[in-house]
């Protein structure tokens, strides 16, 4: 892994030590890009890639990538010969087809390296059992991630992925796992499930729950209804952490929960605006990722299309390095609405405290007045779930009154896993691509 754990505790370090560190970094980085990635010897021609250009400080002249271009381009991306590469992926396409993401036996290191001391930051043992209730096959990389990463701990891992919620009670009841590794909502269902089979999840034995693919914090990092539901159902502490598959680098919070922690030895990170200006800390923007140490696709300055912000003050947990806040929408998913900016998420977490509702979707079209259309479908089981008290509470929250439609779970069900997709989708786009642009 090329001294990979030689690095270990760079974000314990001084500020200015962080910045040597990865100063260095970036201009191996660059160097090897220059020397074995196709797509990069191409693009960065006529850029000044010489020894000052290498500095990171000079990262802002140099040119995105985003999902479109590694779509489109994606073979060129690879950068060491197809004998090396050891695992492939499939992330999902902006122009249907997934694009594969390939990794060499160092990359797939790394991804445990990564893993390992984000677990250890929100205090995993070797002494832990942790369950998975994500996939590990179907060419997704999240499941193997948790699983090395937890391996390379020290802990047990219980592989029993996309299982029934039966299987997933009978595991915690046989093997008493002290982590769940999951989907916020997926840990809340099955909490619950367990207390209709007169199961207290308390008494379980649970006392961390890592929480993937959604987000359970808000702009100030309080917990949402989501967030404090499955800490109450379980008895457990909920730690949020995102990824991506490109990246191949994850953000996870501490024991402090105050935002998922850079490593500095795996990547860089820069907020952006709509125009690609960095934004000061703090700020709002799009997530944009340069990872360091990966061998098969490297990328430079890869546009994620998530929006969230920067902190750079010091942690309690005595990292100094900056920490990524919650994941506030997808740039994509900006919904326009009467004057008001709104992203998706922000529409789930008050449906989220809505006990009632059952199944959830949001729809969004356009009449191309500047203004987006927004219907809210939702199916329930009680009278809370009337479209006049759910217009209510989303005017409360939001400021503006969305159209609410009470729909059958069946209906929603068929609208939030559409066709093929590997992925629940709460998010129904029929907007044309025009009036998407910013």
């Amino acid at each position: 892994m090329s001294g990979l754990y030689d690095y270990r505790g760079t974000e314990f370090l001084a500020p200015d030590e962080i910045r040597k560190v990865q100063e260095r970094l970036f201009r191996k980085h660059l160097e090897f890009l220059l020397a074995n990635s196709p797509y990069y010897r191409r693009t960065l021609r006529g850029f000044d890639c010489g020894t000052a250009s290498l500095e990171l400080g000079n990262i802002t002249s140099l040119p995105f990538t985003d999902k479109t271009l590694f779509s489109e381009f994606n073979d060129d991306f690879l950068a060491v010969p197809m004998s090396r590469i050891v695992d492939i992926v499939l992330s999902s396409g902006t122009t249907g087809n997934p694009a594969r993401v390939m990794y060499t036996e160092n990359d797939l290191q790394r991804l445990a390296y990564n893993e390992e001391i984000s677990f250890l930051g929100c205090g995993l043992t070797p002494e832990d059992i942790v369950l998975l209730t994500c996939t590990i096959d179907r060419c997704f990389i999240a499941g193997l991630a948790y699983f090395s990463g937890a391996r390379s701990l020290g802990a047990a891992v219980i592989r029993n992925g996309l299982s029934s919620l039966e299987s997933h009670l009978d595991i915690i009841r046989r093997i008493r796992p002290t982590v769940l590794i999951g989907v916020p909502t997926l840990l809340l269902k099955l909490g619950r499930y367990l207390l209709s089979r007169d199961v207290d999840p308390r008494e379980m034995g649970v006392s961390k729950l890592i929480c993937i693919g959604e987000p359970v914090r808000d702009r100030a990092l309080a917990l949402l209804k989501v967030g404090e539901s499955i800490e109450e159902i379980w008895g457990a502490k909920a730690y949020s952490t995102y990824a991506s598959s490109e990246t191949i680098t994850s953000f996870c919070e501490c024991s402090c929960r105050q935002g998922g922690h850079l490593h500095p030895e795996l990547a860089i990170v820069e907020i952006v605006d709509e125009k690609g200006r960095v934004l000061p800390t703090g700020e709002t923007g799009e997530v944009v990722v340069t990872p360091l140490h990966i061998e098969g696709m490297p990328l430079l300055r890869y546009r994620t299309g998530d929006v969230s912000f920067l902190l750079d003050d010091r942690c309690g947990c005595g990292r100094n390095s900056p920490r990524l806040g919650p994941i506030l929408g997808r740039k994509n998913q900006m919904i326009k609405f009467l004057g008001t900016t709104i992203y998706p998420n922000a529409i789930y977490a008050v449906l989220d405290e809505i006990t009632g509702i059952t199944e959830y979707c949001v729809e969004v079209s356009s009449n191309y007045d500047l203004s987006d259309i927004v219907k809210v479908y939702v199916s329930g089981n009680d009278t809370m779930c009337s479209s006049g008290i759910i217009s209510e509470r989303l005017q409360a929250r939001l400021r503006v009154r969305p159209e609410v439609v009470v729909a059958s779970g069946e209906e929603i069900r068929k609208m939030i896993f559409p066709g093929n997709s590997r992925k629940i989708n709460h998010f129904v786009d029929r907007r044309t691509s025009d009036v998407n642009m910013p």
